[in-house]
């Protein structure tokens, strides 16, 4: 696993609260394990949604949601659990295993409906996902795009 090289990428906090979207950056800590996203997710006191998107590395992205009955997730390439602990946490959460070690093939694990509530339906969702010729932060900004916090999560970027 990669647990001791640095992981690149970004976390940030999606925070939907009286029909405005806000987005925050995330501790760099929340992209090396799961743990760590979904607390400093639950850290944030809201009305509204809030869920968090990770870039990891321009390999994959993982959407965390997290709710009383425990998180939602969502991650774009389960073959990424066998090179990083926070795609095998989410796996390990889900209680799916991870793919053999020679299966290269790219598909998302979790739920695809997780966004569905703020007009991004599972089908389409899994549509981006399958774009495997973006890099995820690409994929992520579809997201918002599709969702409605662009510009929201756009400003954030560029100021990281």
């Amino acid at each position: 696993m990669a647990g001791q090289e640095a992981i690149t990428g970004f976390a940030v906090a999606v925070v939907r609260e009286d029909g405005r979207w806000r987005c925050s950056q995330l501790d760099t800590g929340a992209l090396a394990e799961l743990d760590a996203a979904i607390t400093e997710l639950a850290k944030l006191r809201s009305t509204g949604a809030v869920f968090g998107l990770l870039a990891v590395d321009d390999e994959f992205f993982v959407i965390v949601r997290p709710s009383p009955r425990g998180a939602s997730l969502l991650l774009s390439d389960a073959a990424a659990a066998l090179d990083y602990d926070i795609a095998a946490d989410v796996l390990d959460l889900l209680r799916v295993d991870p793919p053999e070690e020679d299966d290269d093939a790219i598909w998302p694990e979790g739920d695809l409906e997780i966004l569905a509530d703020f007009g991004l339906p599972g089908a389409e969702l899994e549509v981006i996902v399958g774009e495997v010729d973006r890099y995820p932060d690409d994929q992520l900004l579809m997201i918002a795009q599709r969702c409605g916090f662009a510009d929201e999560f756009t400003k954030l970027l560029d100021e990281v």
